[in-house]
């Protein structure tokens, strides 16, 4: 089987717009499955899955994302590619170009339809703005929700983890080294992402009530699009105000910006630096002793659980409607022994937009 895969930009400009106790096995993912689907309050089932074989026939596959300027969506995207490459199906990429960008993910999602995809996967850029699209479009082309929250309207399949729990272990993480509340409180400046996207109110959520009863205090918060500049720009204006918090929290991009602003401020080493999601700089920055923590929600095994959900879809063999990976904290104790297969895309993988298979 031949396949070709695209890099370019084109379909976007066009318009306009683990660790070893659950890395995937020969055929075996260790995961879990709620328990009813869709419903994080539910409860988690461990699953020992086995992922769909074969396609049928080469399906088309349609997908969204919110963006790839972040390493995290990059991950993601290698988990589908190598996901469709297996099962020999077809699939097309498009990205927003960020959260604030939820009228060029619409008219993505009419791209999807307008060119008869067979079934679309939604990594959304907000909780409920896309539902209207999503209730229409559900009538007669199947949805899939991929990584990030989703009002659950129309959607057949979720592959994804409980932000709210991501929030939550970060909280907790804190907590444990600070348990006791009182006048010595660990003070921490909070960057949770952009206030309008579909996982960045739970996992603000989870945070503080991770950190509730503790000794650790948040004395700062700024929202932001999750690319690297307005993070750092957002960094710099908390750091100006005031350097009197002992921990800087927030995205992957917050995290791997603040160790070269500390560094240049000669304050690494005085403010800790907790990351609430898996990338490659953050993986670099724990390895190095720059960033003490980040959960992993092993990006690279929801997007290929995505892939796996819409084909079944299509087959008429799905029987988990809503799959995820386990959640694990990761720091400077187990990073020297964790896996990163699940977690992140080889160093040679660029962005994919297309992959079209040459089957029959």
């Amino acid at each position: 089987m031949i396949f070709r895969l695209t890099h370019s930009l084109s379909l976007i400009l066009c318009l306009g717009v683990s660790s070893s106790t659950y890395a995937a096995t020969e055929n075996v993912w260790d995961i879990v499955a709620w328990d009813p689907p869709f419903d994080y309050q539910g409860q988690m089932r461990p699953l020992l899955y086995q992922p769909i074989e074969d396609a049928s026939k080469p399906w088309h596959l349609c997908v969204t994302y919110p963006h790839l300027k972040d390493p995290y969506w990059l991950s993601v995207n290698y988990g589908m590619v190598e996901e469709v490459k297996r099962l020999g199906v077809n699939m097309t990429v498009l990205e927003a170009g960020g959260y604030p960008q939820l009228t060029t993910q619409i008219e993505q999602l009419k791209h999807c339809t307008d060119t008869a995809s067979d079934v679309i996967i939604v990594g959304t850029v907000s909780f409920n703005g896309l539902s209207p699209s999503i209730r229409k479009i559900a009538q007669t082309t199947p949805v899939v929700a991929a990584v990030n929250d989703i009002e659950n309207v129309g959607i057949s399949a979720k592959a994804a983890v409980s932000w709210y729990t991501m929030g939550q272990k970060v909280g907790q993480y804190l907590a444990q080294r600070h348990p006791v509340k009182g006048a010595n409180n660990a003070k921490v400046a909070w960057f949770p992402g952009p206030k309008e996207s579909g996982w960045v109110k739970f996992i603000d959520d989870g945070f503080h009530d991770g950190i509730a009863g503790s000794g650790v205090q948040i004395v700062a918060v700024k929202w932001g699009d999750t690319g690297k500049e307005i993070q750092r720009n957002l960094l710099q204006e908390v750091l100006e105000e005031s350097i009197d918090f002992d921990y800087i929290v927030g995205t992957a991009l917050t995290a791997d910006a603040a160790v070269s602003e500390l560094l240049s401020r000669n304050l690494r080493g005085k403010i800790g630096i907790v990351s609430t999601y898996f990338t490659h700089n953050v993986f670099r920055g724990i390895k190095r002793g720059h960033i003490l923590a980040a959960p992993t929600d092993s990006p690279v095994l929801q997007g290929r659980l995505a892939v796996d959900q819409a084909v079944r879809i299509l087959e008429g063999k799905l029987t988990e409607p809503h799959l995820s990976p386990r959640i694990l904290m990761i720091d400077q104790h187990n990073v020297g022994q964790f896996n990163t297969e699940n977690s992140l895309a080889p160093a040679s993988f660029w962005p994919t937009f297309e992959v079209i298979s040459d089957s029959p």
